[in-house]
């Protein structure tokens, strides 16, 4: 079974874990320091992806894909 990560964007996320367990890594719009586990995970990924390395493209957003029919509010009496 082939890899779904290529070896270069596991080094990129090895990477921003050392950054981020020496408190030097940083988000990249707001400037403040990342301490959380999954998002330098989620830095490292998307640094491979902009350098093109072999990485799944990004999910799109969790909510269901189902349309919900529009809530209605009752009435109080």
């Amino acid at each position: 079974m082939a890899r779904k990560y290529s070896k270069a964007a596991s080094k990129k996320v090895e990477k921003a874990m050392h950054e981020r367990k020496r408190g030097t890594l940083e988000s990249g719009r707001s400037g403040k320091k990342v301490t959380s586990r999954k998002q330098a995970i989620a830095i490292g990924l998307s640094e491979a992806r902009q350098e093109g390395k072999k990485v799944p493209k990004k999910s799109s957003s969790r909510k269901s894909k189902t349309s919900k029919a529009p809530s209605r509010k009752r009435k109080s009496r």
